[in-house]
């Protein structure tokens, strides 16, 4: 394997692959303009497509139909899968050309700039995801702090909307993503320490090339932390069961409530943009990332080869995607107090102990240098033992108190 090339490759950027690849040695603003509408035009078409495929999904489990007849009436008519491909098109033009309704009560800038900075947020932490070798829009050298930093700026946007609506319930649903985020957060960021620690980086570039020199993906002896990420994953995008800041049954539409219009299909494509993110993140992290098994990495990397890692990229976040959208038809929305006991009193501690075990492999691979991945492996098993026995304690019911005993208590 090409050690000195992938760790040039890693240092790569999509400036560097396009004047080396055609010879476009183009300004560097006219660079970071392609890379703009790249990922703009990128991120739209998959939140449209999304938001289509959420549908059908939801519609098969829930035993009916779903969006059919908006598009070519004989793609509904050969299979109901394809069918009401354009409705999610039809809907972005209807909001696009709805009113934009700022109440008469409200503060009127932060309302505005809440659902610009949350998109603006999403789009920021895309600009350090490697789709292929060598094709990221800025491989820095610290940027898996740089996402979890842009991804915890969600946050402040929705508490911005939820005051600046002055309505009961937008506040509310505020106030609960800020909960919310106490409770994820610490155990997310102790879930990624892990790979760092095997890594030995924070590029996601250098990520990705330490889990080949492994041989094994990091969701092995990081099985614990890939699971604690992606619970923590789920509550960051406000997705069910975590979707607490805008529950529908006891906050109208939490703090969304007086958004109409574009405003509101900011904040909407901004949480299929973010759970894109987190998939992609967690694919790159614990998965992989770009780089194909079995398949060497040639010593320069050529078109075919940087679409065939970004096809295997896409198909590994899209996994995972669907994975979520099984997840919210599955369990019932949890309260916030068992959120927040949930991240305190499970997912920390466990991400603890999955920080140890990524400390013990970094530590045997000294020792052991022949066979990394079975020490990989071996550590993994545990940590699997431990998550499952973690689960039968923390599913034990709670032990009850007869009636015969409290009256026994007041009587003394």
């Amino acid at each position: 394997m090409p050690e000195s090339w992938i760790h040039r490759s890693a240092g790569a950027t999509l400036e560097s692959w396009l004047n080396e690849s055609f010879g476009w040695d183009l300004p560097n603003f006219l660079t970071m303009l392609i890379m703009l509408a790249v990922t703009l035009g990128f991120l739209a078409c998959s939140a449209l497509f999304l938001i289509w495929l959420e549908r059908k999904i939801s519609a098969r489990i829930q035993n009916r139909t779903g969006p059919m007849m908006t598009g070519p009436r004989a793609w509904a008519e050969r299979s109901m899968w394809i069918g009401g491909l354009f409705q999610t098109a039809a809907d972005a033009i209807k909001l696009l050309l709805k009113e934009l309704i700022i109440p008469r009560q409200a503060d009127p800038f932060p309302f505005v700039l809440a659902p610009i900075v949350v998109f603006t947020v999403c789009l920021s932490a895309f600009v350090v995801l490697p789709f292929a070798p060598a094709f990221a829009v800025a491989d820095l050298s610290i940027g898996l702090l740089y996402v979890v930093a842009m991804s915890s700026l969600t946050v402040l946007s929705i508490l911005m909307a939820g005051w600046s609506s002055n309505n009961k319930y937008s506040l509310l649903g505020g106030l609960r993503s800020a909960a919310q985020m106490l409770s994820y957060e610490i155990p997310l960021i102790f879930a990624l320490l892990g790979p760092i620690v095997l890594a030995g980086t924070l590029s996601m570039q250098g990520i990705v090339v330490a889990q080949r020199e492994l041989g094994v993906w990091f969701v092995v002896p990081s099985f614990l932390g890939a699971i604690i990420y992606f619970v923590a994953a789920i509550a960051e995008v406000n997705r069910p069961p975590f979707d607490i800041p805008e529950a529908e049954s006891e906050l109208v539409a939490g703090y969304v409530s007086e958004y109409s219009g574009m405003m509101f299909a900011m904040f909407f494509l901004a949480e299929f943009c973010n759970m894109m993110l987190v998939c992609g993140i967690t694919v790159t992290v614990f998965f992989g990332g770009w780089a194909i098994p079995f398949i060497p990495i040639p010593e320069t990397p050529s078109l075919g080869y940087a679409l065939a890692g970004a096809a295997w990229f896409l198909f590994k976040t899209y996994i995972l995607i669907l994975v979520m959208m099984w997840i919210r038809w599955t369990f019932p929305r949890v309260r916030p107090d068992h959120l927040m006991s949930l991240g305190w009193k499970f997912l920390l501690p466990l991400a603890l102990v999955n920080l140890l075990f990524c400390c013990a492999v970094s530590i045997l691979r000294v020792h052991f240098p022949s066979a990394p991945w079975a020490v990989a492996l071996g550590v993994g098993v545990a940590g699997a033992l431990i998550l499952g026995t973690a689960l039968s304690a923390y599913n034990r019911p709670a032990p009850t108190t007869r009636p015969e005993e409290i009256g026994m208590a007041e009587a003394s």
